[in-house]
């Protein structure tokens, strides 16, 4: 019975393709560390750590790994100038400021829907004034959602053009009455 079922799985190419090199069962090394298979060491957080327990505790190994590391070219178990790419990417690219840019704060007023309107801020960045603060400033103030939606864009839910007035200067002194200008209604 045994032997028809080795034959129809070598039939099948599943246990067919053995190599005598490797004796079976396998035995497969776990780092004391990451609890990880010991190929997998590098991709985890303490990878220096891990390095430091293969060298202690499998000598062989971890020369093994070195040598199959040179042979492969790029690959170097030893590369401690390694840098680990933090969560959410590399972010925003942070454009060089222009400095010929007038200094002037723009409000406009798109239709959302029939009876929906969205207040558009550009401008605030030719000031240094941080997007994400001013937005947050604007939702606290009008009780409604803003957002940064560009490099020197903020969208404030809601027809709120005649407070941005009154509000803009006090909560920014740089800014003055004289340097903000309303363009009116803008279609998107």
């Amino acid at each position: 019975m045994a032997a028809a079922v080795e034959q129809a799985t070598e039939s099948k190419g599943i246990a067919g393709d053995k190599d005598e090199n490797i004796s079976y069962p396998l035995t497969v090394h776990y780092c004391g560390v990451c609890t990880l298979p010991l190929e997998y060491c590098e991709f985890s957080p303490e990878s220096e750590k891990c390095k430091e327990w293969l060298k202690e505790n499998l000598p062989d190994v971890y020369d093994e790994m070195n040598e199959a590391a040179e042979q492969m070219g790029a690959l170097d178990i030893n590369d401690a100038s390694r840098k680990r790419q933090t969560r959410g990417g590399k972010g925003q690219l942070k454009l060089p400021k222009k400095k010929n840019v007038p200094k002037k704060v723009c409000l406009s007023r798109t239709q959302r829907n029939k009876k929906k309107y969205v207040t558009i801020v550009t401008g605030l960045s030719t000031f240094e004034i941080d997007l994400k603060k001013a937005s947050k400033a604007f939702a606290n103030r009008f009780s409604c959602g803003a957002s940064v939606t560009g490099d020197d864009k903020i969208e404030i839910q809601g027809d709120v053009t005649d407070d941005l007035w009154d509000f803009i200067p006090d909560k920014w002194p740089e800014i003055d009455e004289d340097s903000i200008e309303d363009l009116g209604d803008v279609k998107r």
